[in-house]
């Protein structure tokens, strides 16, 4: 690792090199203050001190959230205070475990908010704290929260809103991590509660609405001859037709779809083919979909919504997708009892009862996560042939069963 600046000058770096870095080393500055750089990337500001003789180090942030400026007003902060006899190391622990559960979640969210996949998640994260967590612990140190605490939050809304609930806990949990690894606690009361909670009827567990696969055909071309707008009949049928998820779909960039090339005398042809950025997915990992005829034929339509580039459905404002909402509502408004999620029921469900296709096959179209570990190991394939042949079907029986489909009116 590089130590670049080890003999330099105090004030040796400049915040635009902070910025920029990215080679893996030390770079000094000042007071014992130096940026290290991972070879994995991840930054921190390091101060090394002498503390009541002992030599250490102190990490003062990362660089994303402390200016070159304040790590260097907290290096000179520290030097003072050792060179007077005191602990800088003890007094960052005593001031930290000052911290109410509010000013940690905040804390915490600061932290991981470069890490979500977009805004509206890490607004999720804060707004169900603000909702029902704070009202009743905010206020309480974090190194003080009890197990009757998390209890007294979760309580109220365990059995009535049980997937809110789920979330909450969760995030309850994740200040809590950050607080034990700090060294502020020992315990983490939100794992601790599990007993305490009431069971969950789970025969009463709602799941997301949806539609005979019978029904499906109809639907899509109740939504054709609405009057609503190109791009959210365009996309709603592509959703159907790739079994993907609402912001999967809505989403699509041009950049991420490849239409495949015909059949010439001296090449074969190549199959279309979309793949999703592990970014964009559930499962954090990429996701190839193999497109059938239909769904290039609505992509090529889609070519006359824009310029090719960026979304492929944009909404109505620039750079901006279809809202789920804008799909999820016309459904509704045509009569039709069903979430847009409830496509990929429709659609596994088709698969499971009028094909012969594998089940690993249906799975793969709909990236779920091979939960068993040992499976998962030996399952590496994405099956991309097997489920090429299974959308090319799906479109086939929903096109035969759009012919059947009799319009009155």
């Amino acid at each position: 690792m590089s130590t670049k600046g080890l003999r330099k000058p105090e004030k040796a770096l400049i915040a635009k090199f902070v910025e920029t870095v990215r080679e893996p080393g030390k770079y000094f500055d000042g007071h014992g203050l130096f940026l290290r750089v991972q070879p994995n990337g991840a930054r921190q500001w390091v101060q090394r001190i002498t503390i009541r003789g002992k030599r250490t180090e102190l990490g003062l942030g990362n660089p994303a959230f402390v200016s070159l400026a304040e790590a260097r007003a907290k290096a000179l902060e520290n030097r003072k205070l050792a060179q007077a006899g005191g602990d800088p190391k003890q007094a960052k622990l005593e001031a930290m475990a000052a911290l109410t559960f509010e000013e940690a979640a905040r804390k915490v969210h600061a932290l991981h908010l470069p890490t979500w996949r977009n805004a509206k998640h890490g607004a999720q994260f804060l707004t169900t704290l603000e909702t029902y967590t704070f009202p009743r612990i905010g206020k309480i140190k974090v190194g003080e929260v009890t197990t009757a605490d998390v209890l007294a939050v979760l309580s109220p809304i365990w059995t009535e809103k049980p997937e809110t609930a789920a979330r909450v806990r969760q995030r309850i949990g994740t200040v809590m991590k950050w607080a034990v690894a700090q060294g502020w606690r020992q315990d983490n009361p939100a794992l601790s509660i599990a007993e305490a909670l009431p069971k969950r009827d789970k025969s009463k567990q709602e799941h997301r609405k949806a539609l005979s696969y019978a029904d499906v055909a109809n639907c899509i071309a109740t939504v054709q001859a609405s009057g609503a707008g190109l791009s959210t009949k365009l996309v709603f049928e592509f959703l159907v037709l790739t079994a993907t998820r609402s912001g999967e779909g809505r989403g699509a960039m041009w950049s991420e779809i490849d239409l495949g090339t015909p059949a010439t005398p001296a090449t074969p042809a190549t199959p279309a083919v979309w793949t999703i950025p592990a970014s964009r997915m559930k499962a954090k990992r990429d996701h190839r979909i193999p497109l059938s005829t239909r769904a290039v034929e609505i992509l090529r339509e889609a070519k006359g919504l824009g310029d090719g580039i960026g979304l492929v459905f944009p909404g109505t404002k620039p750079g901006k997708p279809l809202s789920d909402m804008t799909v999820s509502k016309l459904v509704k408004e045509l009569g039709f009892d069903a979430d847009v999620h409830g496509f990929r029921t429709s659609f596994r469900m088709w698969a499971q009862e009028r094909t012969n296709f594998p089940r690993e096959v249906a799975e793969a179209a709909l990236a779920h996560t091979i939960k068993d570990k040992a499976e998962a190991a030996y399952a590496r394939s994405d099956v991309f042939e097997k489920r090429r042949k299974m959308m090319e079907a799906w479109a086939g029986y929903l096109a035969q069963e759009a012919g059947k489909v009799v319009r009155i009116g």
